[in-house]
């Protein structure tokens, strides 16, 4: 039996690859990470995924653990993060550190966003209703034609 990857993307779809040969073309990556060549060539721009090597031909081959890697920045999209700030988390680990700590202090700053932002929908909410409730039974004999509606 030839060795294989298994490749779980989001928690959904299971993704099999055959590593009995130790590179992927890049559309065998991008199926298997869930995303896009053109995603791909845009993560290695950005220094996100390290430079693939090319065959004589000029075709990209990654290594399996590009697909680990792009699987780490679409988790990281998901918290919130910026690709600038996955892209720090990566140069920690590439340099040979363990990143929790700029993790967690990256978390922790994503957790005080989502606050502020919803503490400022809440507001909104308020506002929002009180605004409704004071149209809720419409004068329309007391709208003075300088004013598009009274109630904003």
């Amino acid at each position: 039996m030839q060795p294989q990857w298994t490749f779980q993307y989001r928690r959904r779809s299971i993704v099999t690859c055959d590593t009995s040969e130790t590179q992927m073309r890049i559309g065998e990556v991008a199926e298997a990470a869930g995303t896009t060549a053109k995603t791909l060539r845009f993560y290695e721009e950005q220094g996100l995924l390290p430079e693939a090597e090319r065959t004589p031909s000029g075709y990209r081959d990654y290594t399996p653990e590009a697909v680990v890697r792009i699987d780490f920045i679409h988790r990281g999209q998901a918290a919130g993060l910026t690709l600038a700030q996955i892209k720090q988390i990566l140069d920690i680990r590439d340099g040979g550190e363990i990143p929790c700590g700029h993790v967690r202090d990256l978390l922790d700053a994503r957790l005080a966003d989502i606050d502020r932002q919803i503490a400022d929908l809440l507001a909104l909410r308020d506002n929002v209703a009180a605004l409704r409730d004071a149209a809720a039974e419409p004068e329309p004999e007391t709208c003075n034609a300088d004013e598009v509606c009274r109630y904003l």
